[in-house]
């Protein structure tokens, strides 16, 4: 016997005080009742007897007859979707070492699950990316050193560094654990040392001197190799996907295409819309080139209109930001592109390509945990997208 008092659920279906005990029969009996009065009768699937098809309703048979294997009928879309964006927040990546001071670099290395931190507290931290604890590989501290700059090499290997008044460049090698100054390349005339960019081949560096001057670097010996000078002063510079051009973005709103190997001038052509540059940005595949402006308007070109023309015009203006464009990345499968700026808070938005539509739900309005945005990156499988802001906090997401 069952005893319908001690449970809350059961009493209700006591039709009269006798009914204090059932049995396990008739309790099944009235949950049954119970059922088919709430869902109006026996619903089909509780049916026992298999439904007779007739004859002429082929589509029911086919219907049964894929139910009876099993295998994969649907598979999943190779690109992405426009629109939303299911993502997620993780465990901010530098929980293990929380700091109050501006985050500079945010970047996952090209080969392992480690994320790297760095920011004006003159340290940078490594840790292991698993979304959840992100558990703390080490930190390297540099004296008086307050970080402008971190970012792997090509080959994950070394951690390149810059401060925000200092010529020294640091290098970390981090399989042998030894932390190298470069206090002087032969050649530069630079005064402080602070933008540099690492081509995607691992050969070269490039560092954005004052005055338009741009010099280019050996990476394995940080030798110079020679330099190129635009009009006016460099904003930002970039390599291409195949590390054979550089894009360079002036304070007057023109962007420089310089080769490589000959440190010729390909290509100059105007920014639409643009009085000054502030950065720029290539896609992996050699698609496209994002040019981001003091006035929040980020251009998205074809890469060989960049090339040919004088006055190209852009596939898309993306006008959601309203002050200017600092922090440009686009994800390793060139699906999404990263746009933020650090005036504002919470200017940060994920654009869809080839779409070019900004996804709605991020960031999420109500929340406004993320501030002002200094850096951003993607993981190489782009599983994960972090970005740093100037509260310390290395957030990241799904």
């Amino acid at each position: 016997m069952v005893d319908m008092m001690n449970n809350r659920f059961r009493k209700d279906m006591m039709k009269n005080a006798s009914e204090s005990k059932l049995s396990k029969d008739n309790l099944k009996k009235r949950l049954k009742e119970e059922f088919q009065h709430a869902m109006g009768g026996v619903p089909a699937w509780a049916e026992t007897t298999k439904r007779t098809t007739s004859s002429d309703d082929e589509s029911e048979e086919d219907e049964d007859d894929l139910l009876q294997r099993t295998g994969n009928f649907i598979s999943t879309s190779t690109s992405l979707p426009r629109g939303i964006l299911k993502m997620k927040n993780c465990q901010p990546a530098n929980a293990e070492r929380p700091t109050v001071a501006r985050i500079s670099s945010v970047q996952f290395h090209p080969g392992a699950q480690i994320v790297m931190v760095a920011g004006l507290d003159n340290a940078v931290s490594l840790f292991q990316v698993d979304g959840k604890t992100n558990p703390k590989i080490q930190s390297i501290y540099l004296e008086r050193f307050p970080i402008f700059k971190a970012c792997f090499s090509a080959n994950g290997e070394e951690v390149l560094a810059t401060s925000t008044h200092s010529k020294v460049l640091y290098v970390y090698d981090m399989l042998a654990g030894k932390l190298i100054p470069v206090h002087q390349v032969r050649g530069l005339k630079e005064k402080i040392v602070r933008s540099f960019e690492v081509s995607s081949d691992g050969s070269f560096l490039l560092i954005n001197g004052i005055a338009g001057y741009l010099h280019l670097l050996a990476m394995k010996t940080k030798e110079l190799i020679g330099s190129m000078k635009i009009n006016g002063r460099v904003a930002a510079s970039t390599f291409s996907s195949d590390s054979k051009k550089v894009y360079a973005s002036s304070g007057d709103g023109e962007v420089y295409v310089w080769d490589v190997n000959s440190r010729k001038c390909l290509n100059r052509f105007v920014d639409e819309g643009s009085l000054y540059g502030l950065s720029i940005a290539t896609s992996r595949n050699g698609q496209y080139v994002a040019c981001g402006s003091n006035c929040g308007v980020v251009n998205i070109y074809n890469q060989d209109s960049c090339l040919q023309e004088t006055n190209p015009k852009p596939i898309k203006a993306i006008m959601n930001l309203v002050t200017g464009v600092t922090s440009l990345t686009f994800n390793p499968t060139t699906e999404i592109l990263a746009i933020a700026s650090e005036k504002m808070k919470e200017a940060v938005r994920l654009v869809h390509l080839p779409s070019c539509t900004v996804f709605s739900n991020f960031p999420v309005v109500k929340k406004k945990n993320i501030s002002h945005v200094h850096t951003m990156d993607f993981s190489p499988r782009s599983g994960y997208f972090a970005l740093g802001n100037e509260k310390g906090k290395a957030l990241m997401y799904r």
